[in-house]
């Protein structure tokens, strides 16, 4: 059994950084414009990937080493530098101390997630009936990115095409595999994982609104998890918020919560 401790903390944390820091190399690869770029400080990934996106942020602070005031002053100077606040997804690993270190330098928190994990296992059966999971080539990414767009936009258009570009940063990302699932041979789901040293992290699934309950994303875990299987890892994991279907669905199907993650912001000045 893997308990919930520092050892798989450290693990987790470092597989999610290094997920985000290949978001930005692959943005920097095909804009590169944008400035998108990462750095490690005292073990913790920082990442900037865009003026108030969701991956322009760190990871693992204060759980390879001692949270200190220098540590967070390099990496607010990376954030302001660049025009962006500062934030900070905090595992309780870090301990009480880092907590109150961000609290003495005015962070507040805007953000509560739980980290889930499980063992990577083979599944047992195959898919059946009249869907179908694959890898989708790397001139397919179009694709992919058209089924994120609908699927986590379908109530909020106005982000299509900031969601629409993500899914092309996923297929361009190292070590990040992309799925979609087909029924009637009609793609309607979309999946992603980023492995990096034994983890497989599974994100980006999103479902076309017209084509919900009819299980894509369950065939979409099963060939992910079958996939990580295949590739050598040994551990899953996923992220959602605290509380959410998100989460139902992932302990559903074996995972479990390792620790409630907070995720701290101070303004730019």
């Amino acid at each position: 059994m893997t308990f919930s401790d520092l050892a798989l903390a450290r693990r987790l944390e470092r597989a999610e950084g290094y997920a985000c820091a290949q978001f930005s190399e692959a943005r920097a690869r095909l804009f590169p414009e944008s400035g998108s770029e990462w750095m490690e400080v005292d073990g913790a990934t920082a990442v900037f990937d865009g003026i108030d996106a969701p991956t322009t942020q760190s990871f693992g602070a204060g759980i390879f080493e001692e949270l200190t005031p220098s540590a967070l002053e390099e990496m607010e100077r990376f954030f302001f530098e660049r025009g962006t606040a500062a934030m900070h997804e905090v595992c309780p690993m870090a301990g009480v101390a880092a907590l109150a270190l961000l609290c003495e330098r005015n962070y507040r928190p805007v953000e509560v997630s739980n980290v889930l994990y499980r063992a990577v296992e083979k599944p047992s059966t195959d898919l059946t009936g009249n869907i179908r999971v694959r890898e989708i080539l790397a001139e397919e990414a179009d694709i992919f990115g058209s089924i994120s767009a609908r699927g986590w936009t379908h109530e909020h258009p106005e982000l299509e095409s900031f969601v629409q570009q993500m899914g092309a940063l996923c297929v361009a990302r190292k070590n990040s595999p992309c799925f979609v699932a087909e029924v009637d041979g009609e793609a309607g789901a979309a999946g992603v994982l980023s492995i990096h040293e034994g983890v497989a992290l599974f994100g980006g699934s999103s479902t076309l609104p017209e084509l919900r309950r009819r299980g894509l994303q369950a065939a979409l875990l099963h060939e992910r998890m079958h996939y990580a299987f295949e590739h050598g890892c040994d551990l899953a994991m996923m992220v959602a918020a605290a509380g959410s279907n998100s989460q139902r669905n992932a302990e559903r199907k074996g995972f479990r919560v390792a620790y409630t993650r907070v995720k701290w912001k101070l303004a730019l000045d």
